[in-house]
């Protein structure tokens, strides 16, 4: 699975805003950010499609922390996890990308579609 993980360079705490969250998306190259807790634990991950409905309403994402919403959370994969099992459980749970923690929950790496192999997620 080493093999098939990505780096994970796009990642903000849970206690940030969705007003600063939604200003890390004016980057083309930033599809999702990885989000993590206070002790560096992965939490989950968040897209533009999660904040979209928030942004339309600007007076609640200068207050709202990406922890109040609704975003894709664990159970994560794990590095042990046969890549074709994984792969498997992403187009099962239609995830086109996937974070791969540690047993302490600190975040490895990304599994995306494309270095899977499942294009068709």
């Amino acid at each position: 699975m080493a093999d098939a993980m990505a780096p994970h360079p796009n990642q903000v705490a849970d206690d940030t805003t969705l007003d600063q969250a939604g200003d890390l998306f004016y980057d083309p190259h930033v599809a999702y950010l990885l989000v993590h807790d206070e002790a560096g634990r992965c939490e989950g991950l968040v897209s533009r499609s999660h904040l979209h409905v928030f942004m339309a309403r600007s007076r609640y994402t200068e207050r709202t922390a990406i922890r109040d919403i609704t975003h894709q959370r664990g159970p994560f994969a794990r590095p042990a996890m046969d890549l074709e099992l994984a792969t498997r459980a992403m187009r099962s749970k239609h995830l086109r990308v996937w974070p791969v923690v540690d047993d302490d929950g600190l975040l490895l790496g990304v599994l995306t579609a494309r270095r899977t192999g499942g294009r068709n997620l």
